[in-house]
């Protein structure tokens, strides 16, 4: 990704794999897209008022693709309110029913997930890509190392990318034949080193775009690391098109987490970045219990904000330098309130929260309202 940066810190530069692009729903995924963020619902599909409301969560959080799991009928049934109901294009989830991916196609879905191999004969194979391409589906190929074919275990003896790779080009090749190719392809495994060598073998093999994930990474705490070195390493080296951070924990979270990735890298700036010092003994206030309310009083901005949180006068005015905001403790019960990079005013830190918080609304107010007036300006 270009950050107009190259010339002066070629060291932060990114180049990504160049792929195709295909449509979710309204969203683009592969070629020049942003790199999109998932995450799934884990409410009862059929109760559609309670994935509706989780969705909408999810939204908030700024997710651009939400997957929703379709094993039954009834799931189906209600996928169709569920669909006109979001804001965001929905992924039907699907695995072995071909039935259900057509109902899914028929009830709005943007995307099909399922495995071509894993749904039965080349008829229903057929019948399930001609829905997808009567609705205007894409199809996502969705290969677990937790769940790869008999036939390949027995000739790898385990999972493993090179085993990974073969599954998903054997699925891919079966679309290619149906002259079907708006499809992306994860290889998801729940060991890092495996996932990383599955996609990077997989980037070389085909141009599709890729569905990047750490499967079944864990709690909330384990799990982040895992996927941000699993899938921070691959968007490092420029692989990968959207993601889903997989965690125990509620899927909002997953999409903050997934935003954070992408923010640490340069490749989103969704949101509030909040740069912090670890604290200590040298600290004028109360560092971590800070951070942890401005986190939460600043988790409904979706303006790109940076503000610096540093408990004392050592780095605090050179981490300010670089952010939108900042506050640097100094000591007697007060700090100093940094705006654009230079000393503003001071501030007592009983007031410091409270103040931050409205600096943060203010300024992205500000950033909403130029940007209406830029929409709004005819083009020449």
């Amino acid at each position: 990704m270009a950050t107009g940066l190259e010339h002066i810190r070629p060291w932060r530069t990114i180049v990504r794999r160049k792929s195709r692009q295909i449509m979710v729903g309204k969203v683009a995924v592969g070629g020049d897209a942003p790199i999109s963020v998932q995450t799934m619902t884990n409410t009862p599909t059929p109760d559609a008022a309670a994935t509706i409301d989780q969705i909408r969560r999810c939204e908030e959080a700024g997710a651009d693709i939400v997957r929703v799991s379709c094993p039954d009928v009834e799931s189906t049934a209600a996928l169709k309110t569920i669909v006109k109901a979001a804001k965001v294009p929905i992924v039907a989830d699907i695995h072995f029913h071909y039935k259900r991916a057509i109902e899914a196609a028929q009830a709005g879905a943007a995307c099909l997930r399922i495995n071509p191999g894993n749904i039965g004969s080349a008829d229903r194979v057929r019948d399930v890509v001609n829905a997808a391409r009567d609705h205007g589906c894409s199809i996502r190929i969705g290969v677990n190392a937790g769940s790869l074919e008999t036939d390949l275990l027995e000739k790898y003896g385990e999972p493993c990318p090179e085993a990974m790779v073969e599954s998903a080009l054997d699925h891919a090749r079966i679309l290619q034949d149906l002259d079907f190719h708006a499809f992306k392809i994860s290889v998801k495994a729940s060991d890092t080193f495996l996932t990383v060598a599955a996609y990077q073998a997989l980037s070389e093999a085909i141009d599709c775009p890729l569905h990047l994930g750490v499967t079944e990474a864990g709690a909330a705490r384990s799990g982040t690391v895992k996927s941000a070195i699993g899938i921070g390493s691959l968007l490092w080296a420029g692989i990968g098109d959207t993601i889903r951070v997989s965690l125990s924990a509620e899927p909002e979270e997953e999409v903050r987490v997934g935003f954070d990735i992408l923010k640490s890298l340069g490749l989103r700036t969704r949101g509030v970045n909040i740069i912090a010092c670890p604290s200590c003994a040298r600290q004028g206030f109360d560092v971590i219990r800070t951070v942890e309310a401005l986190e939460q009083r600043l988790a409904h901005v979706a303006e790109p904000i940076s503000l610096s949180i540093i408990g004392c006068v050592v780095n605090g005015p050179g981490e300010a330098l670089y952010t939108d905001l900042g506050f640097t403790g100094g000591g007697k019960g007060s700090g100093m309130v940094y705006m654009a990079g230079k000393a503003h005013h001071k501030l007592s830190n009983d007031e410091m929260i409270d103040h931050i918080v409205e600096l943060v609304e203010a300024k992205a107010d500000e950033m909403r309202a130029a940007k209406t007036d830029e929409a709004l300006v005819p083009a020449s």
